[in-house]
Parts: structure tokens; sequence; C-alpha cells
């Protein structure tokens, strides 16, 4: 079952007339990078162009800001956050069309009207939740207790796939223990980070937050930089393990999200009509690029086939296009070079003799960058599709027949972020125990919660964000006794 047809035959719409606050955040075509509508091609606005002299500054500025932002106490900076957090709700369908723009997530469905109120979500849940001194030891005289301080400088690294939400799990933390922040964006989604952190000045001290919008030479140096206390990674682990290494002399902590290649197990007996739309989102949610999205399946023999079915069927049926199009729910590759790599590993499984149920092409007609909805079958381990994370739009199928047999191969990878079990609630309990990963879900996959701590395992990096765990995180334990 191939499908030709596209799932929307919508024509590219021109990227959305500028806003108040894409306004506030672009800078003149000749001081700054003209950035691309991710579906259209056509320039959305130019951001600034930073230089490692700007780090520097920010940098300055940061460390000159940070002692009175602490000094305020938790209570105030608290306040502070939540009105920040209001003035994102205020303006969060401008910050969604820049996003739905810039990254080419839809507007609805898990897109990018869902990331701007998340936005709003975490800056709450980090300026809520409080962190009480801990208890550690009491007799007679003397009494330990752990306290956690701010840190000092905390810079903020992230991605192009979630670029405003990733950046608030990183800033949020770090401003509500006391720390100041030094953000650098993805060299391909700067203005979301930019929407974003103008609307949270616009209540925070100066200097307190700050984006560099520069290009690598930048994040290469902040790694490094000597007055940099904390560094906060989102990103590949090719680029994590560059970051480890480049912390080395100035002895940064780190909290490195890296990739992740998650597998996901659907046992005997599991109802392929009651899982099969969790399953199909918990793969291609943004279009198949997201880390903790489910990136490869193995099937019981016993259950494949009606699995497929149910995959293809949704698809098919989903509708892909521009993301300032209300109906669309799928979008483009943000980036050309992800467009290449999916068709690569596509391709390549299609030469190895694998079978692409539906999609396995380019979609021309809805833009440069987008890719149809593809299921693979017949494709086993070693498989490039199997062995590579491939961010996008495609997923590989692999049938199996022996339970033991498809956990060894789940855990195979060298990476560990996220893992899934899909069936009896009961037997995918006993599966979770043995499954490699930071987060094991059963029936669903990639959902997160603003007071769960999320991390990984292996090389997909070390560090929790979220909740009490995420702010402990972004702050130096010190013990006082008494």
């Amino acid at each position: 079952m191939t499908n030709t047809e596209s799932p929307t035959t919508a024509a590219p719409t021109a990227a959305p007339s500028s806003s108040p606050l894409l306004d506030a955040i672009t800078v003149d075509p000749e001081q700054g990078r003209a950035i691309p509508d991710a579906a259209t091609g056509e320039t959305i606005g130019y951001a600034p162009v930073h230089t490692i002299v700007d780090l520097d500054a920010a940098v300055d500025a940061a460390r000159a800001a940070q002692t009175g932002w602490a000094a305020l106490g938790h209570e105030e900076r608290s306040r502070i956050l939540h009105l920040a957090a209001d003035e994102i709700d205020a303006h969060a369908e401008e910050l969604a069309r820049i996003i739905a723009s810039e990254q080419g997530k839809p507007l609805n469905g898990a897109g990018a009207r869902f990331e701007a109120a998340g936005c709003a979500v975490w800056v709450r849940n980090a300026a809520d939740t409080i962190i009480e001194p801990e208890l550690l030891f009491e007799a007679e005289g003397t009494r330990s207790e752990l306290h956690y301080v701010p840190l000092g400088v905390v810079a903020a690294i992230g991605p192009w796939n979630w670029p405003a939400l990733i950046g608030i799990w990183q800033i949020a933390p770090s401003l509500r223990m006391g720390n100041a922040v030094v953000v650098k964006p993805s060299s391909s989604t700067p203005l979301s980070v930019l929407a974003v952190v103008e609307l949270m000045n616009r209540h925070l001290p100066d200097g307190v937050l700050t984006v560099v919008s520069g290009n690598r030479e930048v994040g290469a140096r902040i790694a490094g930089h000597p007055r940099i206390d904390k560094v906060m990674f989102t990103g590949s682990t090719e680029t994590g393990r560059e970051i480890v290494r480049s912390s080395a002399d100035n002895l940064a902590r780190l909290t490195l999200e890296l990739g992740g290649n998650d597998p996901g197990i659907v046992l005997p007996g599991a109802n392929a009509s009651e899982i099969g739309e969790a399953l199909f989102w918990g793969i291609f949610i943004n279009t198949g690029q997201t880390c903790a999205a489910l990136k490869r399946l193995y099937v019981h023999e016993s259950v494949h086939d009606e699995v497929v079915a149910a995959l293809a069927s949704l698809a098919e049926s989903i509708p892909m296009g521009p993301g300032a199009d209300e109906e669309n729910l799928l979008g483009p590759l943000t980036t050309p070079q992800q467009f290449d790599i999916v068709s690569r590993l596509v391709d390549d499984a299609r030469q190895r003799g694998a079978t692409v149920v539906t999609g396995g092409e380019a979609a021309p007609e809805l833009g440069p960058r987008f890719y149809r909805t593809t299921i693979v079958t017949d494709i086993s381990d070693g498989a490039d599709l199997v062995e590579q994370e491939q961010f996008g739009p495609v997923i590989p199928v692999i049938r199996y027949t022996d339970l033991d047999d498809a956990v060894a191969r789940a855990n195979a990878s060298a990476q560990g972020l996220g893992a899934s079990v899909w069936g009896d609630p009961a037997e995918a309990r006993r599966v979770a125990d043995r499954l490699e990963a930071g987060t094991v879900w059963i029936n669903q996959h990639g959902t997160l919660n603003p007071m769960v701590p999320f991390g990984g395992v292996k090389a997909s990096g070390y560090g929790l964000e979220f909740g009490a765990h995420g702010l402990k995180s972004v702050a130096a334990p010190k013990v006082i006794t008494v």
C-alpha cells in the first residue's frame, strides 16, 4: 500500500505579515541575517549577527546584574516571573505565528500555539515550585542543612525544533534560582527565542537575561568561557561531546539533553485501533522533529500488520502543509540539512529491500522542504534508518517474535533518552523496568510534565530538567552546619 497522493493539496502560503512583536526583534537588513519561512523560503525578518565581543559584553552585564537579582529573594523573583508569564500569554498568538513561520510547525494540534502557551506554563511552574532547605543531620548541639544557592551566570544553548519552549526550559528555572542567563539560540530559529526573551525582558531587570544570536564560533566560546558557571545544552550528541571537552578548563557545570533514538515495543495482544492515534503522535509530533519522539518501533508479529495499517491510515489522512494554514497538523522539515538526512535514510532503506508502505518521497507541491509521512517495514537493525536518529516524518517498523530479543535490540542503541511499551499495562510495566532510558512511557510516548524530571542516560546526556530536580540542577548545593 503506497500512497502517492499528498495528504493535502494546499498551496504554499506567503509568510505572515509583520506584527509589533516581530518588528521589535528584527534588525535592519544591512545589519542582520535573513531568516526564511520554513515552508516557503520567504524572508520573515532579520536576526542580529552577534560576535564573541557581544558575547563577552553580555556575560559581563549578566555578572553585574546577577547579584542584585539574587538578592531579591525567591518570592520577589517568582512575582516577576509571573508578570513575564502573563506577558507571554498576552502575546501568545504573535509568538505562535513567529514559531509557525520560522520553525515550520503548524499553528494547531501540538504545534506553534501549543508551544507558545507552554512557555507561560513552564515559567509559572518554575516560579511556583518550592525548594526548602533539607535537614541532613540533627543531634544535641549540631544541625546540618542543605541549601541551594545561585551559581552565577548560566548559558542556555537551544535547538531549532522547539526553540521557544526549550529555551524557556533553560531560562525559567535558572532565573528562578537567582542566576542571570545568556541565551544562544539556534542560528536556524533565532526569532522565536528573541521574541520570548523580548516579552520576558519587559519585566526583568536589565542584564539578567540576554540573547546572543551568533554563529558556531560564539557557541563554541560559551562552553569554555571563564565567566560562565553553568551550560545548559539541548542538541546533538556530537555537539554535546564538544561542549564537555570545551568546559574542561573552566569546569562549568553541565546539563546536556542530547540526541535520542527512542524505541517503542508493541506487545502481543495490543489493540491497534486503541493505541494507533497515540502511537502516531508519539512518532510524528512536530513532524518527527522532537528529541524524545519515538524513532524505531518493534511490533510483535501477531499484531504487526494491524499496527502498520493503523499508522498508514493516519499518515495518509493527517493534513500536511504550511504551518500558517489552520487545517494542517504536520509541517515541513525545518532545515535543508534535515530534509537531506531524511531523504537519504529512506533511500538507503529502500535500497536495502525495505518496504515503503506509504510516503517515501518529497512533496514539492507543498514547498521546498516537505517530505510525506512515511512508514517503512521489512527492515531490521543494522539499517541506517534504525541505527541513526532520523528526526523527521519517518518510522521504521520492525517485526519481532521474541520479547527478550526485542528488549535487547531496543537497548542496543548508544542513546537512552526515552522509550515506550504498548499493550497490557501490567506486562508493559515489567518490560519498562528492563529498558535503558531516562524515561519510559506506557501506552504513550514523549509526554512531558513540568513537575516530572526529564533527562537521558548513555549518550543522550546527563542532568535533569523540570520540577524541583530541575531547579536544583541550576543551583549550587551549600551545606550549613550549626
